[in-house]
């Protein structure tokens, strides 16, 4: 509440204006001097949809005032509209809790489900030896998922073009390479050396970018390098189940992973799609590559002789784990695209670097899978390793 005494006033309507627009400096209209009656003015916050019928009200108000010259004083009560406070540091505490605790949920379901994913994959693999069904069966659990909840409303649809599919294109046939080489791998070896073997992914994408795409790293990157690709090593000597093939199957997925990396952030550049339908839209077109290579490697003659010898074998729980490791490869990697949205990628390297230590052990625990101190040792220093290549990489 403002109070000025004041006899003579004079107030050029045109004021109001030139700073916000020095262009028109035509007078609009002039107030005369106030005095006599009070005059009670209350600013609020502007209405731009009223702008016009508050110009064409300064004539009435001039009229007004001009009948009030006889009194000898004035009194212009001004009640000013108390604008919006900024946000206190109570308030960013609270923000930045909220996002915190929104990280540490996915990263938590991410981890989880990944780990449910690969006990069930590993369970449908030891008594249904297809791994290019079951790849197919997860990217086709995922499309299903996301075009029902595109119908349905549920999720809206991104808005895409050809432009988008064509770069969408190589990423797709990389992933689907990785998917389904890991799926190989995973077939002949336990869950824990695949991931062991696949912790090396760093390295490969340091010696792709290096001597393909010509770029150049710190000498940090470099040394990290070391305990990722000696621990790797060390574990893969001193495995009891060795399996050359479920080797090389580790190795072409994270050789094609770092392609798919390296594809998705050229051909991604100035695209507004969320990370969810991001990889429902990869998924899709992955699905539509892999189909004709799986009915040709494998074909639905043997698919129907090993599903009913499963079937015998573990009963009508084999269908649940089917659907189980069907629907958590899709959630798992749905959510860590989704928290790929709110965390930077030091973050999302680190959490990844976790999510590898939480299967290894959970796999190790439940399939019994035996492990030598050294086979352990070389696990410990390539995980590590991939944990310093995150620090040094940033």
């Amino acid at each position: 509440m403002i109070s000025l005494k004041q006899s003579h006033i004079g107030i050029n309507g045109s004021d109001f204006f030139r700073r916000k627009n020095p262009v028109n400096h035509r007078r609009l209209c002039h107030l005369a001097p106030l005095s006599g009656k009070s005059c009670v003015v209350a600013a609020t916050k502007p209405n731009l949809s009223s702008v016009g019928s508050s110009i064409n009200c300064f004539g009435s108000i001039n009229r007004k005032l001009q009948e009030d010259q006889k009194v000898s004083s004035s009194l212009i009560t001004c009640k000013a509209y108390e604008a919006d406070k900024p946000i206190d540091g109570k308030t960013e505490t609270s923000i930045e809790a909220a996002r915190k605790v929104k990280i540490g949920i996915y990263f938590a379901t991410w981890w989880a489900l990944n780990v449910v994913f690969n006990i069930y994959n590993k369970k449908v693999l030891n008594a249904f030896p297809f791994p290019w069904l079951t790849s197919t069966l997860s990217l086709a659990a995922g499309s299903l998922i996301m075009l029902v909840s595109w119908a349905l409303r549920v999720v809206e649809a991104p808005k895409t073009d050809m432009e988008f599919w064509k770069t969408l294109l190589p990423v797709a046939v990389a992933h689907t390479i990785g998917h389904v080489a890991a799926t190989v791998s995973m077939s002949k070896v336990a869950v824990s050396f695949t991931h062991i073997i696949k912790s090396g992914e760093p390295a490969f994408s340091v010696l792709v970018s290096r001597f393909i795409l010509g770029e150049t790293f710190p000498m940090p990157v470099y040394l990290s390098l070391l305990p990722i690709i000696g621990g790797c090593g060390l574990a893969a000597l001193t495995e009891l189940n060795f399996n050359m093939i479920g080797f090389m199957g580790a190795m072409i997925s994270n050789l094609a992973f770092v392609f798919r990396n390296i594809f998705s952030k050229r051909g991604m550049k100035g695209k507004s799609v969320s990370g969810m339908n991001y990889y429902a839209c990869l998924s899709i077109l992955s699905l539509l590559i892999l189909t004709p290579f799986a009915i040709a490697v494998e074909g639905p003659q043997m698919w129907a002789l090993g599903w009913k010898e499963a079937i015998s074998q573990i009963g009508p729980n084999f269908v649940w784990w089917v659907v189980a490791q069907s629907v958590f490869y899709h959630l798992y990697n749905q959510v860590s695209y989704m928290s790929l949205d709110e965390i930077s990628p030091l973050t999302f390297s680190i959490g990844n670097t976790m999510k590898r230590i939480s299967v290894i052990v959970s796999s190790i625990i439940i399939f019994r899978t035996p492990v030598q101190p050294v086979n352990a040792l070389g696990a410990a220093i390539a995980v590590f390793g991939t944990f310093l290549y995150s620090q040094a990489k940033q």
